[in-house]
């Protein structure tokens, strides 16, 4: 039952743009509920984008199209949005939202904009591929900290 779920999932993804691939040590999954839950050391790849964690549950829909996952435990990833831009960070915990193509990082957040050496610090950061945009809130007691790489401009000099 358990691989008839998965390859459906797999399957419906596989009909949308994008596969979707994941590993994990252990796999547990209830049709009815829609909830398949990935445990150690877990992979997903779709397309360019890659995240890792301890664990990862997806949500999916009455047609098994995936609504949300939720990457639990030192995740690391990977993300590239539509107009080119390449992130990589961690987070404790990552939610994502397919179909709105949203990411949500929560606790100790580290977010690189690899292209523009742009990065982002904080407890909870909001990043909306589509837009290109990002939002980030820091902890009660610590602020958001944003780091931007500026080069600097050679100085003419008069001899």
């Amino acid at each position: 039952m358990k691989q008839i779920l998965i390859l459906t999932i797999l399957l419906a993804l596989t009909l949308s743009s994008e596969e979707l691939q994941v590993k994990a040590k252990l796999f547990n999954a209830d049709q009815k509920t829609g909830i398949s839950v990935f445990e150690g050391d877990v992979n997903v790849i779709k397309g360019s984008d890659e995240l890792n964690a301890s664990k990862v549950t997806i949500y999916t829909d009455e047609q098994q199209q995936p609504t949300k996952f939720i990457a639990e435990g030192n995740a690391s990833f990977s993300i590239k949005t539509l107009d080119g831009a390449s992130y990589k960070g961690k987070a404790q915990k990552v939610i994502f939202f397919p179909q709105k193509k949203e990411y949500h990082f929560y606790k100790d957040v580290y977010l690189m904009q690899v292209n523009e050496k742009k990065e982002i610090i904080g407890e909870e950061v909001v990043l909306k591929t589509i837009e290109g945009k990002a939002y980030a809130k820091g902890a009660e007691k610590e602020p958001v900290i944003m780091i931007f790489n500026i080069p600097e401009k050679e100085e003419k000099k008069n001899d």
